[in-house]
């Protein structure tokens, strides 16, 4: 069967698996992981190994995509408020998601501290594009939401350089580090900063071009050029992808003045493409790692949520949001997936020792919390009264979880002070 065939058949089988959750009152995103989920090598093995390699390119730009789109949360008008707000819980949930999650694996499970300081680290970063897809469809707004996309775009850059400084522990531990300390450890700084420098140029040249469209088509290919670009910059220069989308959907939403035609504008091109990435995503999945977790894999499942869910709720009750965001923030903060896999080739080829556990493990943690994140964040959400949100305020029209300057959309009681 041709790639191209396959191709629609998981666009078709996922949408169909949409619709089946949807009838469950469960969100679409997890309905087209599971529909992946029985088309991958776990069950019928219509999508093959090989298959998921040729259709890298989809999962890259729907990534890039909802980094970009999560750019748009960084309004400084909102941050000026916000900022230190933001900065803080992401800060607490990030070091204990770290904390709980050493501590369990270094003097409960006996692990070495090269293992538990890194699979530790790999456990801060979120994977926010399911929760993205839960707002959109939900048409979420509220406390909660507004605070949650700024909070996941965050936590991957800590997550990252917590990864980088654990990395060089590791090595430095098992005897392994070959570079400097202070190379080593800067390497991961490196990244980042390159990654956001690389952004906000092409944040820049992204809104000159924009401004100078001449309708709604051209302005979707000049932005979809510039994610392309962006993406493909980044993984030449060795760069994070993600973080480059990042910062130049954060730099657009600043300097261009009706930046929210140019998010529209992805948005009516993106659905599809979600569609295809989630499905793959569920396809990838491979439930036989679930005979070699063992309770280690599962202690580290709760040990996660339980920092996350406490280090978020410190973080809202320290900088005194709403009761809405201390009780469920981190509910929504609980899937796993991209930048953890991601990061597990980086632990094979740096630390081959440990990369066998620590990849059954993560990829475990991935099939649980890639499932079962948008549920719980769909009932965070819903508790927290934000379903909806967008239609009774009457602003993000579109169904755009963001990307609307402050000044075009009501401000919510924290963003008032």
């Amino acid at each position: 069967m041709n790639v191209l065939l396959k191709l629609g058949l998981v666009l078709a089988i996922g949408l169909v698996g949409g619709r089946v959750a949807r009838e469950f009152k469960l969100p679409n995103v997890s309905g087209y992981l599971v529909a992946g989920l029985f088309l991958g090598p776990s069950f019928t093995g219509l999508i093959t190994a090989q298959d998921l390699d040729a259709l890298t390119v989809i999962s890259e730009v729907a990534l890039a995509i909802i980094a970009f789109s999560i750019g748009s949360e960084f309004v400084l008008a909102d941050l000026r408020k916000l900022g230190k707000s933001i900065v803080i819980i992401t800060l607490l949930e990030v070091v204990g998601a770290i904390g709980i999650v050493f501590g369990l694996m270094h003097f409960i499970f006996r692990q070495p501290f090269a293992f538990s300081i890194v699979i530790a680290a790999m456990s801060a970063a979120t994977a926010p594009a399911a929760t993205l897809l839960v707002i959109r469809q939900y048409r979420a707004d509220g406390p909660v939401t507004r605070t949650l996309l700024p909070v996941a775009a965050l936590d991957d850059i800590f997550g990252i350089i917590a990864f980088g400084f654990a990395m060089s522990a590791a090595r430095l531990a098992t005897g392994s580090a070959h570079a400097s300390l202070a190379r080593m450890l800067g390497q991961p700084l490196l990244e980042t900063a390159g990654s956001l420098a690389l952004g906000a140029a092409l944040g820049l040249l992204l809104a000159a071009a924009a401004g100078k469209a001449g309708d709604r088509d051209e302005l979707q290919g000049i932005a979809l050029a510039a994610i392309a670009v962006a993406t493909g910059l980044a993984n030449a220069l060795g760069l994070s992808a993600l973080l480059t989308n990042i910062m130049m959907g954060t730099i657009l939403v600043n300097v261009m003045r009706h930046s929210i035609r140019v998010f529209r504008s992805i948005n009516d091109f993106a659905s599809p493409v979600y569609v295809l990435f989630f499905s793959l995503a569920g396809a990838s999945l491979n439930v036989r790692v679930l005979t070699g977790v063992g309770a280690m894999g599962l202690a580290y499942i709760f040990a996660r949520a339980a920092g996350k869910i406490l280090g978020a709720r410190l973080g809202a009750t320290v900088t005194r949001a709403p009761e809405t965001v201390s009780k469920y923030l981190g509910f929504t903060l609980l899937p796993q997936g991209g930048i953890s896999i991601g990061l597990s080739v980086l632990v094979r080829q740096f630390l081959p020792e440990y990369a066998a556990a620590i990849t059954t493990i993560i990829m475990f943690s991935v099939l649980v919390y890639e499932v079962s994140g948008p549920i719980f964040a769909k009932m965070a959400i819903e508790k927290a009264g934000e379903i909806g949100g967008m239609d009774r305020k009457g602003n993000r029209p579109g169904g755009e979880p963001s990307a609307v300057p402050k000044q075009e959309r009501p401000a919510v009681a924290w963003e008032q002070g």
